[in-house]
């Protein structure tokens, strides 16, 4: 846990020596390079966090991301890996400093998270190319079963969809099916239990470049969201910190190059924001 007041860092800035002075009370971020910021995530979602099978070291879009947070910053990223159900409780425990994987910013959450929003999500319906001549709309798959991980926003986003797009259009309901994460959807997928999945278009396009010609995108996503670093509502000093030293990241090109790295420029925010998730 981190417990600061002040903390002045040398950056570079246009190629050009910057000194910024980030001001904090406890639990900020800053002072010495000792100092560790305790991100939990969960090391199952590529290409956002998950265990690299050659080294079994976590690896990913987030993992990058704070390790360059922690050098603009100057302090040591220390990661936490758990399941996706306790990173709340570890948040609101002080066990973790931020939650560093890919959690949804949504109005509800904010009871006791802020966010720091780095990155535009949805939910993305997919299919195999052995189904995708039941259309090319999620429409097409009304009346079909579709699955989404039960623990994520995608999960009554996806019962609400049916709703209005299948039965209120007097279409044959979809089977919404909750499953235990992204890997048993593409599971299920793959053993034709499901007709389709709807996941983050991230998760897709990883999956696509993983399994070339095997999968396919239906439409457009069925909602636009944004990922955002979550801290306890408590710790504004830590969620203001982490907003300097994304844009600082965003400035310099870092936060580009590291989108490319991943293949998801296409999701990129140009500036930090604080709970802008709708």
């Amino acid at each position: 846990m981190l417990d600061v007041c002040k903390k002045t860092a040398v950056l570079c800035k246009g190629g050009a020596l910057a000194t910024m002075l980030v001001a904090c009370c406890s639990s900020a971020l800053g002072a010495t390079p000792d100092q560790a910021l305790t991100v939990g995530v969960e090391a199952t979602y590529p290409p956002m966090s998950y265990r690299d099978p050659a080294t079994n070291h976590s690896v990913g879009l987030n993992i990058d991301l704070f390790n360059a947070l922690g050098k603009v910053m100057q302090v040591q990223i220390k990661l936490e890996e758990m399941s996706f159900e306790q990173l709340t409780s570890s948040l609101s425990t002080g066990r973790i400093d931020v939650i560093g994987t890919a959690i949804t910013d949504l109005p509800k959450r904010r009871t006791e998270m802020t966010f720091v929003d780095y990155l535009q999500t949805g939910a993305q319906m997919f299919t195999t190319v052995a189904n995708s001549d039941a259309g090319a709309t999620p429409e097409a798959f009304c009346g079909k079963s579709i699955g989404t991980p039960r623990t994520t926003n995608y999960y009554p986003e996806v019962i609400a969809w049916n709703e209005s797009h299948c039965v209120s259009t007097g279409k044959t309901a979809a089977t919404i099916q909750g499953t235990a994460g992204a890997s048993a959807s593409r599971l299920d997928l793959q053993q034709e239990r499901l007709a389709a999945v709807v996941l983050g278009p991230e998760y897709v396009k990883y999956l696509m470049s993983q399994e070339p010609g095997t999968y396919v995108l239906v439409g457009q996503p069925l909602s636009i969201h944004h990922f955002g670093f979550a801290v306890a509502k408590t710790n504004g000093a830590v969620r203001d910190a982490l907003v300097k030293g994304l844009d600082l990241l965003i400035k310099d090109g870092t936060y580009q190059a590291i989108l490319k790295k991943w293949n998801l420029e296409s999701q990129a925010v140009t500036q930090a924001m604080v709970d802008g998730g709708q």
